[in-house]
C-alpha cells in the first residue's frame, strides 16, 4: 500500500471539500498530521484526553489487514477500539480502530498495548521506539447507527476517516484508521436538520364535484432520511448528493433568503436523503430542510407552512409539509377548487407553485411496533415532470363512485386501524386503495414489476402493500415477523434490474433542526 505524498494529501483534501463543504483548518490537520493525534485534541481543547477502550482482543488477520501489515492471513494481531474523549465534557473526539502483528512486539511493548486506555503515541515514547507514520488514506464515510450513537448525530451524517501506518525497522507495527464527524473542530455554528422522507398512501379527491380537490393520506418513515447542515456564507453553496439534489437544495436556499431578505447565503452540505422522484417526497424534505436551515441560521421565525409556500412545495399533497412539522400518519383536506382563490384544474405539486398547502385534518401516532418494507425497483424513476402533468389532465376527474369508496375506505378502515391498532383492517384498506381513484392511474403508470411485487409482498405474509405516490416505491406493512416479506422482495426484483430494499419503522416527530 503506497504512502500518500503531501501533494496526494492536499489534493483528496479538495476532494473532500467538494463533498462535504470547507473543512476547517484543525480538520485538515487532523487528517494529514504524522505527529500525535492525543497531543494535538489536548492543545486544540485545553483539556486532557483520555483513551476509552471498547474492543480488544486478539484475532488473525483476514487478507485485507494482512496485506496493510505486510503479515500473512492468519497471523495473530491486536484489535483495538478505542474513543479519545475530553475529560471535562466527555464528547468523543475521535474514533480509532488499530491491528498490530503480536509477532513485532517485545514483550514489555505488547504488554502496554493489552493493559489499554493508553495512546498509542505515549507507549511508544515510553518504550523509546524510534517510528514514523505514513498516511494512506482520507476520505468521507457515513454515520453507522453505531457510529452515530457514539459520536451523538444523525445517521448518515458525514464523517471524515483517515488511515496511516506506523513504521518500525521498515517494517507497519500498527495500521490504525481515526474517524470523526465533518462537523467538528469547526468555529463555525452549524445548523443540522435531519427530516423524515414519507409514503404517500393516496390522493383522495381527484374529482372536485364538492368543491374541493386533492386531499392525502401517508406515514412519515424514520429511514431514509434527509440530513443536511448548513453555516452562514456570502452566497449560496451546496454540497453533497447528485447534482439535481444540489440544484433542489440551492433553489430552496435562495427562494428562502430571498423571501425573507436575509443579509447573507449559506453554505450546504447533504449528508443523505432519499432518492430523487422514487416515491419518498425526497423534494420536499430538501426544500423545506433547506429553508428551516437558513431560517435558524439568521434568528427568523417561519412556520413550515409559510417556508412550503415560499419553496413551492404542498400545492397539491400536504403530506410532505405535514410529516416534516410534526410526523406521524396524516389526513390532509386538500384544497378548494373552482372557486376565487383556490385550483383551477388538477395538477401536481410541482405544477402546482403558489397554491397554500392543505390543512392536516387529522393526524395520529402511527403504532411503533409495526414494520414497513421499502421496495424500490431499478426500473427507471417514478412518473414526474410533464409526464406526471398529463396524466393528471387525461385521467382527472376520476369517477365520483370511486372517490367515494376510496373515502369510505380511509375513514371507516384505514384510520380507525391505526387508531385502534388493527393491522388487518389498516392492510385490507391499503389493498383496496390500490383499485380505486387515481391511485390506480398511477399503480397503471407503473413497469411490471410493481405489480409483481404488490401481489408478492401480500402473499408473502404482508398486511398490506401499495404504491407510495408515483412510485416505483412499492411499501408493505406487517408486524415483527417480516423475513418472509423482504426474502419475496429480493426474489422479485432478481432477474428483474434489481433494487433497494429498506426495513424501517414510522416517525412520530417532525423533522430535528438544531444547532451545534
Amino acid at each position: 500500500m503506497r504512502p500518500l505524498s503531501s501533494g496526494d494529501l492536499s489534493r483528496i483534501i479538495t476532494d473532500l471539500e467538494r463533498e462535504a463543504g470547507s473543512l476547517s483548518p484543525l480538520q485538515k490537520v487532523l487528517l494529514g498530521t504524522d505527529g500525535s493525534v492525543t497531543n494535538l485534541l489536548e492543545m486544540a481543547t485545553g483539556h486532557p484526553v483520555e483513551v476509552v477502550t471498547r474492543v480488544q482482543e486478539v484475532r488473525p488477520a483476514d487478507p485485507e489487514t494482512a496485506a496493510e501489515l505486510g503479515v500473512e492471513p492468519g497471523d495473530a494481531v491486536n484489535y483495538r477500539v478505542v474513543e479519545l474523549r475530553d475529560t471535562l465534557t466527555g464528547e468523543t473526539l475521535i474514533y480509532a480502530v488499530s491491528f498490530t502483528p503480536l509477532q513485532r512486539l517485545a514483550p514489555d511493548f505488547r504488554d502496554d498495548l493489552l493493559r489499554a486506555d493508553i495512546p498509542i503515541g505515549r507507549i511508544l515514547r515510553r518504550h523509546r521506539i524510534e517510528s514514523r507514520r505514513e498516511i494512506t488514506d482520507a476520505r468521507i464515510v457515513p454515520a453507522d447507527p453505531h457510529l452515530s450513537s457514539i459520536f451523538r448525530i444523525h445517521r448518515q451524517q458525514a464523517l471524515l476517516s483517515r488511515k496511516y501506518r506506523i513504521i518500525h525497522n521498515r517494517q507497519p507495527l500498527i495500521a490504525i484508521e481515526e474517524i470523526f464527524p465533518s462537523t467538528a473542530f469547526s468555529e463555525e455554528r452549524r445548523v443540522i436538520v435531519n427530516a423524515p422522507s414519507r409514503i404517500h398512501i393516496t390522493l383522495l379527491d381527484m374529482n372536485g364535484s364538492l368543491g374541493r380537490v386533492d386531499g392525502g393520506v401517508g406515514i412519515a418513515l424514520d429511514h431514509p432520511a434527509t440530513v443536511l447542515d448548513a453555516r452562514k456564507s456570502a452566497g449560496i453553496a451546496v454540497y453533497g448528493g447528485d447534482d439535481e439534489t444540489r440544484l433542489r437544495v440551492a433553489e430552496a436556499a435562495r427562494a428562502t433568503a430571498d423571501s425573507l431578505s436575509l443579509p447573507g447565503g449559506a453554505e450546504i452540505t447533504v449528508h443523505d436523503a432519499a432518492g430523487q422522484h422514487v416515491g419518498l417526497g425526497s423534494g420536499t424534505a430538501l426544500a423545506l430542510a433547506a429553508g428551516s436551515a437558513l431560517c435558524r441560521l439568521y434568528g427568523r421565525d417561519a412556520t413550515v407552512r409559510d417556508l412550503a409556500k415560499v419553496v413551492g412545495r404542498g400545492g397539491t399533497s400536504g403530506i410532505g409539509t405535514a410529516v416534516f412539522e410534526q410526523g406521524g400518519f396524516v389526513l390532509d383536506g386538500g384544497h378548494r377548487f373552482g372557486v376565487p382563490g383556490g385550483k383551477q384544474d388538477f395538477r401536481p405539486s410541482a405544477a402546482s407553485r403558489g397554491t397554500e398547502p392543505p390543512p392536516v385534518v387529522a393526524r395520529h401516532a402511527f403504532p411503533e411496533d409495526w414494520r414497513i418494507l421499502l421496495v424500490t425497483p431499478h426500473a427507471g424513476t417514478g412518473v414526474h415532470g410533464a409526464t406526471e402533468v398529463d396524466l393528471f389532465r387525461a385521467h382527472c376527474p376520476v369517477p365520483l363512485g370511486e372517490v367515494r369508496e376510496l373515502c369510505h375506505e380511509v375513514l371507516m378502515r384505514l384510520i380507525p386501524g391505526v387508531i385502534e391498532h388493527d393491522l388487518d383492517a389498516f392492510g385490507t384498506a391499503v389493498n383496496r386503495i390500490q383499485h380505486l381513484g387515481f391511485k390506480k392511474v398511477e399503480v397503471a403508470a407503473q413497469p411490471p414489476v410493481v405489480p409483481a411485487l404488490l401481489e408478492a409482498l401480500v402473499d408473502a405474509g404482508a398486511a398490506g402493500a401499495g404504491l407510495s405516490s408515483f412510485g416505483p416505491t412499492v411499501y408493505a406493512v406487517g408486524d415483527t415477523g417480516m423475513d418472509g416479506v423482504v426474502g419475496a422482495a429480493r426474489e422479485v426484483l432478481d432477474g428483474r434490474g434489481g433494487g433497494a430494499v429498506i426495513l424501517t419503522r414510522a416517525r412520530n416527530t417532525g423533522a430535528d433542526v438544531a444547532g451545534v
